[in-house]
């Protein structure tokens, strides 16, 4: 059962084997269909912090047909790019974020404050759990509303397109985000994602930091579930028949590897960042997670929420 396995791979004291975990580093034990990429040419226009298409690592596990896993796409750079846009940008309005409901921040932002030598960075910088951006979900009634959005940023639109259009989905339109802050002890519950109206769109899921245990089940809590290591730049697609299943994370490791920290370079970057901004996100990443989930909100041809 799903909630079984989240409470054997969350346990600390006694700590789980991860003999099981599944490791897309590693896929020889572990059905996956490999895929080719759809070269664009919209990725040689803006590559937001991309490896070439062609580089890419893509596998569809056999097991739970629609789950996708591109094996980081992105370069050193591009890694600390979207951290910064995590930390900094995203963590502001006008997305909203679970800390608006304390009235902690008085014209001030998390990101200004927490990057501060201060009593009062060192509480609320564990506090950021969540943001949310374009279509607000409504943690309350789990429905969107046309009278709680902000704009999608464009970088992170432009992103999600390429993914889409490198895997496929053509049509894939990006109309909401939630950016999950994980600190080492964080979870995530299991949870089904059917808020959206439009539940046959993939749903994209990224990661950078610390490495993740994503627990995927079936359907029903009843299910089994797999375990499968994300680490720092890994890309998830869950799609088809996977869009719907059970899953979230029971546990943050510790990463063995920091890509974020390698100096290869490649000479079609055009993405830029400030050092000084990427000096203070990076001690946040060391001991943290950050998890984009992007998804299509709206059906076909729809242009406003019933």
């Amino acid at each position: 059962m799903f909630r079984d396995s989240f409470k054997y791979y969350k346990s600390r004291n006694p700590a789980p084997n991860l003999d099981d975990v599944i490791d897309l580093e590693n896929p020889d034990h572990v059905k996956v269909r490999k895929i080719k990429a759809n070269i664009s040419d919209e990725q040689d226009e803006n590559n937001f912090g991309l490896k070439p298409a062609e580089k890419w690592i893509i596998y569809e596990l056999l097991d739970i047909p629609g789950l996708i896993f591109i094996q980081n796409p992105f370069t050193p750079n591009g890694q600390r790019y979207w951290i910064i846009k995590c930390l900094k940008d995203y963590s502001k309005e006008p997305y909203k974020l679970n800390i608006d409901a304390h009235n902690i921040l008085a014209n001030e932002t998390w990101w200004e404050i927490c990057f501060q030598m201060s009593e009062r960075a060192k509480i609320l910088l564990p506090k950021l759990r969540w943001s949310t951006l374009g279509y607000h979900h409504n943690w309350d009634t789990k429905l969107y509303s046309e009278n709680s959005k902000s704009a999608m940023p464009m970088e992170l639109s432009g992103l999600t397109s390429i993914l889409a259009k490198t895997l496929g989905f053509s049509d894939f339109k990006a109309e909401a985000a939630i950016v999950n802050y994980y600190r080492m002890n964080s979870t995530l519950a299991g949870h089904t994602d059917h808020s959206e109206m439009n539940v046959a769109a993939p749903l994209f899921s990224i990661s950078f930091g610390q490495t993740a245990i994503f627990l995927i089940g079936g359907p029903k809590q009843e299910d089994s579930a797999n375990a499968i290591f994300l680490r720092s730049g890994d890309v998830v697609i869950m799609s088809g028949s996977s869009r719907l299943r059970y899953h979230g994370v029971p546990k943050i490791l510790s990463t063995s590897r920091i890509p974020w920290d390698d100096n290869g370079e490649d000479n079609r970057e055009i993405i830029t960042y400030n050092y000084d901004d990427w000096r203070k996100a990076r001690t946040y990443i060391v001991e943290a997670r950050i998890n984009m989930n992007i998804r299509q909100v709206l059906e076909p041809g729809q242009i406003v929420l019933y």
